[in-house]
């Protein structure tokens, strides 16, 4: 299996990059093309000891930044890793794409080189976090600030595909971001969603409130983008917050640091439960050919942790089983009044 990846996406780009594309080729049995400035990208491995083996280099001359505006992939930077990476992709020079790069950029490159799914009206970002117990996936968490009750439906069933394809979980719960578990919450959005996905092939549990989402009361938890990304970032701040103040509480004092040592190993699980670097970044759903999104601020553990999901999406054949997935709504049903998806 060969992975496109953006070689100079991200915060911490190459180095970092490069040091998890090494680790996956041993670990993960995987083919690399990166793209990016060739001659730093040779320097960089050169002066860590990272070796290049079963990597091809493209070289590119320009980055799209963390600052860039989301449109400039398809313009000025057009010359950049990552429009470069999204081309090859579309080509079928690869399997897969990855980056760790400007999100927005990300999402208008994948959609209009490497094009949507048919029917799909929307790609959204579908970050898988830690719960309770297990993981479960967020989606819209920020592509679509402005959505219409069949992009919520669809992402629902593209998560539900996702979760047990990647992720094995079977028969995963869907359920709908807002403000009451009560059928009748929310705004004319959520009322709209909530009886289409009641009616879509996916195990519909119905509404659910945040405070629930880390208590493992859904798998999948649909949600408009800019609702969706208010919950990642409170989510993940909190759990950043709170492993913060654990540590400030057992580095006090002597007493407390020995009751610490008592208990490290379960405060490493923990942590490890926590930590979002375990589940890498998040698919583009919907995208034609798998895209993956890693953490801007990966480093090389967390860009392997990417690359591992990246592998499972390409072998769960996840696009293909989103397609059959619309085909097959098409075909049966479609609610009264729903927008054209292929508009």
């Amino acid at each position: 299996m060969k992975i496109i990846v953006d070689a100079f996406g991200g915060d911490n780009a190459p180095l970092e990059i490069l040091k998890g594309c090494a680790m996956a080729v041993e670990g993960l049995d995987l083919d690399f093309l990166l793209t990016g400035r060739e001659e730093e990208i040779r320097r960089v491995a050169r002066e860590n000891n990272i070796s290049l083996n079963r990597m091809e280099i493209i070289d590119t001359p320009d980055v799209i930044t963390m600052e860039d505006h989301a449109g400039e992939v398809m313009k000025s930077k057009s010359n950049s890793s990552m429009a470069e990476g999204l081309r090859r992709l579309a080509a079928g020079e690869g399997d897969a794409f990855l980056s760790a790069g400007n999100s927005g950029a990300l999402v208008v490159g994948s959609t209009l080189i490497v094009k949507r799914i048919k029917g799909i009206s929307r790609i959204a970002f579908a970050p898988v976090m830690p719960k309770d117990k297990g993981c479960f996936m967020l989606i819209d968490s920020g592509a679509n600030v402005d959505c219409k009750p069949e992009m919520l439906r669809q992402f629902g069933v593209m998560g539900s595909i996702y979760m047990q394809k990647v992720m094995k979980i079977s028969n995963p719960r869907v359920a709908l971001a807002n403000i009451g578990t009560e059928d009748h919450k929310g705004g004319e959005l959520q009322h709209q969603a909530f009886a289409m996905l009641k009616q879509s092939n996916v195990n519909f549990i119905g509404n659910i409130e945040a405070r629930d989402i880390p208590f493992d009361a859904g798998d999948v938890i649909v949600a408009d983008g800019f609702t969706g990304n208010v919950i990642l970032k409170l989510y993940e701040g909190v759990a950043m917050m709170l492993m913060g103040k654990l540590k400030n509480i057992f580095t006090a004092r002597t007493l407390n640091k020995l009751a610490a040592a008592i208990v490290y190993r379960d405060l490493g699980g923990l942590k490890k439960t926590m930590d979002y670097n375990e589940y890498g970044g998040a698919p583009l759903m919907g995208c034609a050919k798998p895209v993956f999104k890693a953490h801007g601020s990966a480093k090389a553990k967390t860009f392997y942790n990417a690359l591992r999901l990246t592998k499972e999406y390409v072998l769960g054949d996840v696009v293909t089983e989103i397609a059959k997935s619309v085909e097959e709504y098409k075909k049966n049903w479609k609610p009264e009044g729903a927008e054209d998806s292929e508009e």
